[in-house]
């Protein structure tokens, strides 16, 4: 392990597949999934009617109900998966944390007050729009309200690279402590965007499942009758530490971040580039700063949508980045098969969960995986429930609309 090793010591969900970290790591490992018909709104009137959804959510929990009030749902659940990842880490935090610092992404913010207030601007006038209305609808402010809620006054940024901004969170973070910035970085991501104007938007493109028959069976990365992807909301944090500072006080770590690389396509406003070359430098990237070789890669948690034109191009890529006879061995999941694609989330969600699979030495399936894509062979797909595995090195990998593309690399510690 190198000397400026930045380490995982805590993780904190708020998903479609629980609240903690215990539970949603006890359903990803069973296969559980949690697509269901929406019930945050009625969507009668949508083609795609269908969710992964958080159950049983109570901001109060969390937070005083003034606070609660004065928050978009987005950053209502960021601060509780901030918390739930700081008492995970059992991280000690003053009144004030000037070495500590937040980067907390989201794709699109508080979707859902925006769309309240514009409803409110349109139907009674400019008067009537709450002074609340863009502060709490801004994309920043879900890592401001975590930053305020813990009292860090270290670094604080906000990436917005679509259903790539928390893994370029991620990274963004390991590389703020290895320069000096701050001793200790909660990384993560929110997303909140189960709202009409969300999934009326995102169905327009054509990238949603419209299996509204199967909710739970609609999500089928890599299988042959994918046809989109199902809409999720959720939030994850982890903490990263140096490991000066981890070791000073004892933490246990659950893995180190090890790599972290970024790349563009320079495409398409929507669709990934055919060859997947730009997906592929990003892991190859990750795989080289991480100071392992391909040989060492055991797991890949796929970016996986389960839409019919990005599946087969990560498949490609990974097996330009590390060859064929490597990826062949290589297991690889898509854990969106069971929450969903939390977009601004997705990524913070799937590293977190990759963090913890290195511990327990687990590997989450692929579900609704029935019959594979012959373009989406040349991997060892891990499906059902999970896998054991003695983990070496792991690659999370997120790609988003515009091109952008973020890859982190993490290994035991």
């Amino acid at each position: 392990m190198s000397d400026d090793a930045v380490l995982v010591t805590g993780v904190g969900f708020v998903c479609p597949l629980g609240i903690g970290r215990a539970e949603p790591w006890a359903a990803a490992v069973a296969g559980q999934r949690a697509g269901t018909r929406i019930s945050g709104f009625d969507p009668s009137d949508h083609a795609s009617q269908i969710a992964c959804e958080i159950p049983d959510f109570d901001p109060l929990a969390f937070l005083d109900r003034k606070s609660a009030r004065r928050m978009d749902r987005v950053s209502q659940i960021a601060v509780a998966a901030a918390q739930i990842a700081v008492d995970d880490a059992t991280l000690p935090l003053g009144r004030e944390n000037p070495r500590v610092g937040v980067m907390f992404a989201s794709g699109a913010g508080g979707n859902a007050t925006f769309e309240a207030q514009n409803r409110i601007l349109v139907e009674r006038g400019p008067e009537r729009v709450s002074p609340f209305a863009i502060p709490e609808s801004i994309v920043n402010m879900a890592g401001g309200h975590v930053s305020i809620a813990l009292g860090l006054g270290g670094p604080l940024t906000c990436h917005v690279t679509a259903c790539a901004s928390s893994t370029h969170a991620v990274g963004e973070a390991a590389a703020a402590i290895r320069r000096g910035d701050a001793d200790v970085m909660v990384a993560g991501g929110a997303e909140a965007g189960v709202t009409p104007f969300v999934c009326a938007g995102l169905d327009a493109t054509r990238a949603l499942s419209r299996n509204n028959d199967d909710p739970a069976g609609a999500s089928r990365p890599f299988d042959m009758d994918r046809d989109g992807f199902v809409v999720g909301e959720g939030a994850a944090a982890l903490i990263l530490e140096s490991a000066e500072h981890a070791g000073r006080r004892g933490a246990k770590a659950l893995c180190e971040v090890a790599g972290y690389a970024a790349s563009c396509d320079a495409f398409h406003i929507t669709e990934p580039e055919p060859g997947g070359f730009a997906q592929s430098q990003a892991m190859a990237a990750a795989i080289a700063r991480s100071g392992r070789s391909s040989e060492d890669l055991g797991y890949v948690n796929a970016h996986g949508t389960s839409t019919p034109a990005g599946d087969p191009v990560e498949i490609r890529a990974l097996r330009r980045a590390v060859g064929d006879d490597i990826a062949a061995s290589v297991a690889l999941s898509s854990t969106k098969s069971m929450h969903g694609h939390c977009m601004g989330a997705a990524g913070a969600l799937e590293a977190a969960l990759t963090a913890v699979a290195i511990a327990e030495g687990i590997v989450p399936p692929t579900t609704n995986l029935d019959q594979l894509d012959p373009e989406c062979a040349g991997v060892d797909h891990v499906t059902g429930t999970g896998r054991p595995a003695d983990l070496r090195l792991a690659l999370s990998n997120s790609f988003g609309f515009g091109g952008h593309n973020a890859v982190v690399a993490l290994a035991p510690r």
